[in-house]
């Protein structure tokens, strides 16, 4: 059996009333799409109209969000008094462009405003003193934060010393005690009344432009969109209007540097869609602050020059292969350093990059299951670094009893970080040991998977994949419907990619079939041929060269019963396998030369005596040929593997050679009765050539002969045996034994692996 790296959780069918269906159906819509928004929550065509219909209508009055009144009071004041206005960001997608969003509002304004954002590696996250002292002597008499600010309190308190007032505006959760700022515009500040409480920085940044300018700044709702996107809030209410919006304006094409970057990320400006902003614009802008200075960014999305546009895209392109390829670098690093019996990876090194942490953490756990929290050590001692956990492991609340052992922490149950002295890092894996142990938690079980619903091969066409585009844009609280897919076969499967790391086939049932793309699943090639396999995925239109097909992204796939792999080519032996406990069985002592000499003392050669210890692992090596093929499927059924992979090495290639036949059987014992010596240790091969007989024939049939006491054999040296006793050839152990491991060879070798499946299951 293949387990699924998901918990699948197939949400009930709900009864769907026939009236909603009928309604739905009328709107030019399938039974299938209609009783999906059912299960989904959108239960009325009301419901369903407002999610599809975005209008500018629909975002909220920036008025009733707390303190907005007075921040726009005040930064009117200081435009009518020619103050210089600082705008204060963060180093990521969401900051970089919640700053240029408040740029470009003070700019229309006719304010004096300047921007900085702070470098992470040396003002680290929100507001730095330092910086602020540092804009304060430059002559700021005003400070906006963007996408920060609610825990800056000495840095604020500084700014207040020196009698300049800070506006802070934040989306982050709000510390026990607050800044003493002048005022804080936040979407879920308790003395507020904003309905919607989930806006990125870019939301917050858009809501204060908007009461400054008095409407919605359509032309921002881009900026705005990216950030939302990027930052990975709730994909719901009005985050999801702001969204829709703003993938339109962005494919009107008026902002220069977003077009460059656009193009340098290789995003056709009319297809542009959430995934786009999440994959390839997000990632580019939060990559300049995970390795340096952050602020041309906002050059790139303010600059009306369209050479330095194109030239800063260029850098954002270069800067973002640069990252890949020192978290590839990392990643590669921590998992030579993994710890076999750790619950929790605890991975510290001098020389990695701090801004890539989080990205490795989470490489460490998705390829290992087990949460991780990776660390750089500086020149100081002091480690600084990220951690990333599944739903089985609720990591800030572990840490939070370990709050003695940092200097700095701070996060959320499945994404933390850390600063502490190198030195507690041995007490701190026991202390997490001791944490997992004591409350016995089970960090296998995977993260849960939502299942919208189960599909017939029939029901997954193209017209339904244009219906669910529908419910875009997907995201937190609003995921990209996820679909079960079972009773089906495999076809065309292929591994595909530059590694091979990803995985191309065909499901197909009767006379339906749909093409699936597995990214990542390259090393599951085998594993997806079992029969009884289920997949999940999503589905997605693939448009090529003008022509639409419908595609299953595949997501996860579990198999029932026992996984036969075939491993029969000699390539293949020295694959990797799961690192499951795996018996190496072989039949033969000799056969273990054909292995590694790693895997050479892992192999156990057959002994019946030993049946109940094999039944203790998990996955079988088949390693050679038995010449009984019915002790695999007996040592098979007395034990409870999960997988069997069969390699079946034949060293005499019985079945290849066959069985001689009487003449040649005759030729040899005439070459013997003339020759009466024969020197077969070191002569084989020219006996061989002048019988024209194989080597690996020619030694069996001397062993018949010795067997039959036709021949004797000393030290290498066969003798002819005067008047033996008559006795036929087939009469002979080695003779059966041949016979029998034809047999076995031939059903083993030649037969199909899916004929072989069978069988072992019958």
């Amino acid at each position: 059996m293949k387990k699924s790296n998901f918990e699948w959780h197939l949400k009930e069918n709900a009864q769907v009333p026939h009236e909603f269906q009928e309604e739905i159906m009328g709107m030019g819509h399938s039974k299938t799409f209609a009783n999906l928004l059912w299960q989904r929550g959108v239960q009325t065509k009301e419901q369903f109209e407002g999610m599809i219909y975005a209008t500018v209508d629909n975002l909220h009055d920036p008025f009733l969000m707390h303190d907005m009144q007075k921040a726009v009071e005040r930064i009117q004041a200081a435009i009518i008094e020619g103050e210089a206005i600082l705008v204060y960001g963060d180093y990521d997608a969401d900051g970089i462009t919640s700053t240029s969003i408040m740029k470009e509002t003070l700019e229309m304004l006719g304010a004096d405003v300047q921007c900085v954002l702070p470098n992470r590696f040396i003002h680290g996250y929100g507001p730095n003193q330092a910086l602020f002292e540092e804009k304060i002597n430059e002559g700021i008499q005003l400070i906006v934060t963007v996408d920060n600010g609610v825990a800056g309190n000495e840095a604020i308190a500084y700014a207040n010393s020196r009698e300049v007032d800070v506006i802070v505006t934040d989306h982050h959760e709000m510390p026990p005690v607050l800044p003493e700022a002048y005022c804080i515009v936040h979407p879920r500040h308790p003395d507020g009344n904003y309905p919607f409480g989930e806006l990125a920085g870019a939301g917050v940044a858009f809501k204060l432009a908007t009461a400054l300018l008095e409407e919605p700044p359509l032309e921002l709702l881009d900026l705005a969109c990216i950030g939302t996107v990027a930052d990975l809030v709730s994909m719901t209410g009005e985050n999801r209007t702001i969204v829709q919006l703003g993938l339109e304006i962005m494919k009107q094409n008026q902002r220069m540097g977003l077009n460059h970057l656009l193009k340098v990320s290789g995003v056709d400006v009319q297809k542009l869609d959430e995934v786009s902003i999440g994959f390839s614009i997000g990632p580019r802008l939060n990559a300049i602050g995970r390795l340096g200075d952050p602020n041309p960014a906002i050059e790139l999305m303010t600059t009306f020059d369209d050479q330095l546009a194109h030239d800063l895209a260029e850098q954002l392109d270069k800067i973002n292969n640069e990252r890949k390829a020192i978290v590839q670098q990392i990643t590669q690093e921590a998992m030579t350093m993994l710890e076999e019996d750790s619950p929790v990876q605890v991975l510290a090194k001098e020389g990695w990059n701090p801004g890539v942490l989080g990205i490795v953490a989470g490489n460490v756990l998705k390829q290992t299951g087990h949460p991780a929290i990776v660390l750089a050590i500086n020149e100081e001692g002091i480690a600084k670094g990220s951690g990333r956990s599944s739903e089985a492991l609720d990591m800030y609340g572990m840490l939070t009893t370990m709050r003695e052992y940092f200097t700095h922490f701070g996060g959320h149950e499945a994404a933390i970080g850390v600063t502490l002295p190198s030195e507690n890092l041995i007490e701190l894996k026991q202390q997490i040991a001791l944490y997992i142990q004591e409350r016995q938690i089970d960090l296998l079980q995977g993260a849960s998977l939502a299942i919208d619903e189960e599909l017939s091969l029939a029901e997954v066409n193209l017209a339904f994949a244009e219906e669910l585009k529908q419910l875009a844009p997907f995201g937190t609280d609003n995921p990209a419907p996820h679909f079960l897919v079972e009773e089906t076969k495999v076809a065309q499967i292929k591994a595909i990619g530059a590694d091979q790391q990803h995985v191309k086939f065909m499901l197909t049932n009767g006379n339906q079939q749909v093409d699936v793309i597995g990214f990542g699943f390259g090393a599951k090639l085998e594993e997806l041929q079992q029969e009884s396999t289920r997949f999940v995925g999503d589905l997605e239109i693939n448009e090529w060269n003008g022509q639409k097909k419908v595609q299953l992204k595949l997501l996860d796939f579990a198999t029932e019963g026992l996984q036969v792999i075939d491993r029969r080519a000699k390539h293949s032996w020295n694959q990797p396998l799961e690192t499951a406990s795996t018996l190496y069985l072989a039949f033969q002592e000799k056969s273990r030369d054909v292995l590694t000499d790693t895997l050479q003392h892992q192999v156990q050669v057959y002994n019946k005596d030993h049946l109940t210890e094999y039944a203790e692992y998990r996955q079988l090596v088949v390693v050679d040929c038995p010449s009984d093929k019915e002790l695999i499927k007996s040592i098979i059924s007395n034990s409870s593997f999960e997988r069997v992979y069969l390699f079946l090495y034949s060293a005499d290639e019985a079945y290849l050679n066959g069985m001689p036949n009487r003449e040649q059987f005759k030729q040899l014992y005439q070459f013997c009765l003339k020759q009466k010596r024969l020197d077969i240790r070191y002569k084989l091969k020219n006996i061989s050539n002048f019988l024209r007989i194989s080597e690996k024939l020619l030694v069996f049939m001397i062993r018949v002969f010795s067997e039959l006491k036709f021949v004797t054999i000393d030290d290498g040296v066969l003798e002819i045996v005067e008047n033996p006793q008559n006795q036929a050839i087939e009469e002979s152990r080695g003779y059966k034994e041949r016979m029998k491991q034809i047999e076995s060879e031939e059903f083993l070798l030649m037969s199909d692996i899916q004929t072989i499946r069978n069988w072992l299951k019958s």
